[in-house]
């Protein structure tokens, strides 16, 4: 089974996709993520905000932030394993490691309203 951590720099939110101007980079991953978790692949994002715990308690993690400063975030690690420093992974990467097609990643969540009536 694919695990994919992803070890995120301090941000406002948990998926930094807020705000008067939103990094479209962010946007991008937050959609991949959200697809990647309906099918079923174990995704984790952590927030050095709100979680700095997560990145205190693993050892590559914090290793790294003691060796290169919180300038090396965004990490992303893949089956427990550092494959990415300073960036995101592109689309390219996503589908190499999820064995999924480009399109499956990139479809915008559905939203979902539901209208209550008066009664």
């Amino acid at each position: 089974m694919i695990s994919i951590e992803i070890y995120d720099p301090a941000m406002c939110c948990s998926t930094g996709v807020c705000g008067p101007s939103v990094d479209p980079e962010l946007i991008r991953v937050s959609t991949v993520v959200h697809n990647l978790k309906s099918k079923n692949i174990d995704v984790a994002r952590y927030n050095l905000a709100s979680e700095p715990d997560a990145f205190v308690s693993n050892r590559a993690i914090n290793q790294l932030l003691t060796e290169q400063g919180p300038e090396v975030l965004p990490v992303v690690l893949l089956n427990g394993q550092v494959t990415k420093i300073q960036g995101y992974p592109s689309m390219e990467e996503w589908c190499s490691w999820t064995g999924l097609a480009e399109t499956d990643l990139v479809k915008k969540p559905k939203m979902r309203i539901e209208l209550k009536t008066k009664q």
